[in-house]
């Protein structure tokens, strides 16, 4: 039997089953973010949140799920057909497939690549691809506003999280998640994390990554009072589902993201505690309830005040941040916490 997983039948299928885990994890992992997510915003409110639906409305995620796959598919009939069906399928694939290269553990990744960073972003980059063909393909101008909406706020917000990530690169020296992890495992346990020598860019990460994914307050492309629900709007039942999927999976790769990049990935944060993937699956699921802290208190910007924040902001302030990086990490300067690829956390 050790034999057959040898021959390239076996590797295929050693594949198939790691992707089937990982696409398995995932959308388990969907259905508690939408119960996690309404709940939060129930308490912040004072109100109960789904709690009919099996035990404290555990179920609600999946009633809701089966709701959305049994109702009609509404096309409209000036729509391009084709293109207005394979939108929500593109958006939810490369959601999906960006999964690929985030490892939950040491050696628990489906695809162990030296550029995996660049892979994410590559991936990430394409899903706006979704959002505008279905704003177009819907032949009506609401959505089509609300996806150039959304094209312009992900392009904008995606050049700052990409200079974010380059000091995180020029720290580690490598663009392998696996060694960014390795390079914040130090003797000070939480403290050793990039956290702390990139500071400042945590809370741009984590804002952009608000807007990358058109999160509250920064969600313009559907927002109700202007474009009644930007590029979705003519979609129901499954496509309007995947729609959904897409962005709630993209949402929590952001939150995988800045587990690895800046929080020690599946690091113990007291040293003498052994590492291991509940610690990834903790922090993931610490920084999603941030996610859903944001929509339940803050209010939504207006569009001119959100591509300035993007433009004249963030961007000056990363690109200046990977100056300073560059300059510590040359010298090895405050004792080589910029430097890890020669001296250890």
């Amino acid at each position: 039997m050790a034999d057959f997983f040898t021959t390239p039948l076996g590797v295929f299928v050693i594949i198939l089953a790691q992707c089937l885990a990982v696409l398995g994890f995932v959308m388990v992992s969907l259905l508690f973010l939408v119960y996690g997510d309404r709940k939060i915003w129930a308490a912040v409110q004072m109100r109960r949140g789904p709690n009919v639906v099996g035990v404290f409305g555990l179920l609600q995620s999946v009633a809701d799920a089966l709701k959305y796959v049994t109702k009609e598919i509404v096309i409209p009939a000036g729509s391009d057909k084709t293109v207005f069906m394979m939108a929500p399928m593109t958006s939810f694939v490369l959601a999906v497939i960006a999964w690929a290269v985030i490892p939950f553990a040491d050696g628990w990744v489906i695809s162990d690549i030296n550029v995996a960073i660049l892979y994410v972003f590559a991936v990430s980059s394409l899903e706006v691809y979704g959002v505008i063909m279905g704003g177009w393909a819907s032949n009506s101008k609401y959505p089509f506003l609300g996806s150039l909406r959304s094209a312009a706020q992900m392009i904008s917000y995606e050049v700052s999280i990409g200079l974010i990530i380059i000091g995180v690169i020029i720290s580690t020296g490598s663009m392998n998640f696996g060694d960014i992890v390795e390079a914040q495992d130090g003797r000070f346990g939480f403290f050793s994390w990039y956290w702390l020598p990139h500071l400042p860019m945590v809370f741009l990460f984590f804002i952009s990554a608000l807007a990358e994914t058109n999160r509250p307050p920064f969600d313009l492309p559907e927002a109700e009072s202007e474009l009644v629900a930007g590029y979705q709007v003519e979609y129901s039942s499954t496509p309007f589902l995947l729609f959904m999927a897409g962005e709630y999976i993209a949402i929590f790769l952001m939150c995988a993201l800045t587990s690895l990049l800046f929080f020690g990935g599946w690091l113990s944060p007291i040293p003498g505690l052994p590492d291991g993937v509940l610690w990834m699956i903790a922090k993931m699921a610490f920084f999603f309830f941030l996610f859903a802290m944001v929509k339940a208190i803050t209010p939504r910007y207006r569009y001119d005040q959100l591509m300035r924040l993007g433009w004249k902001v963030f961007l000056p302030l990363s690109l200046g941040w990977v100056v300073l990086v560059s300059f510590f990490a040359k010298f090895e300067l405050f004792w080589g916490a910029y430097a890890r690829w020669t001296v250890g956390g």
